[in-house]
């Protein structure tokens, strides 16, 4: 029997039903919400399983134009990255690993996708952190570092449900359930899920 391949969310509503009808030959799990809880649960998860590949679905935030809310993509590189950084009141030792690119690829658009220690509330935090990436994600470093660690392929899809900023809550709470349907579907129709 071969190994069953891992689609990954960070909560049960972006798997959009997958977690009650997973398509043939994967299983599915949810990592929790956050970069450490995230790589803790998938590296669980890795233990349990042993797929064959990783597939993480959820929602972002865009910083800017380059995306819209609906628009989907791919995670080409997952960044851990602090708006202190960015503005100098921070920095990591040289040691620290901050990046990690996705090693299998998706019929979507790549983009960079910077995974900050908790959402980015203002404008101007939003340009700053655009400097760096397309879009904003709280998990996708935690799984693909565990990925990373255990040696198992990973990738990343994600749909945009709201622009980065003082209103991004409000327009998450609106678009999460829909953007998570519409990137379900499309990953089934271009083969991905089965």
């Amino acid at each position: 029997m071969s190994a069953p391949a891992l689609l990954l969310s960070a909560f049960p509503p972006e798997l959009a039903g997958l977690d009650a009808a997973p398509p043939a030959g994967w299983v599915t799990g949810c990592t929790g919400v956050g970069a450490v809880t995230a790589a803790v649960e998938t590296a669980r998860l890795l233990a349990r399983h042993a797929p064959s590949r990783v597939l993480f679905v959820g929602t972002c935030g865009a910083y800017d134009e380059r995306l819209a809310p609906g628009a989907l993509l791919a995670v080409g590189e997952a960044i851990a990255l602090s708006l202190d950084e960015v503005e100098g009141r921070a920095y990591r030792p040289e040691l620290e690993r901050t990046r990690w690119a996705a090693t299998w690829a998706l019929p979507l658009p790549a983009h960079a996708v910077a995974v900050p220690p908790a959402i980015t509330r203002t404008a101007a935090g939003a340009r700053a952190l655009g400097a760096r990436a397309a879009a904003e994600h709280l998990e996708v470093t935690g799984v693909f570092a565990a990925c990373h660690a255990a040696g198992v392929p990973v990738a990343a899809a994600l749909a945009v449900a709201n622009r980065v900023g003082p209103d991004a809550s409000v327009e998450w709470r609106a678009n999460h359930a829909a953007a998570s349907r519409a990137l379900v579907e499309v990953l089934r129709a271009r083969g991905v899920l089965g």
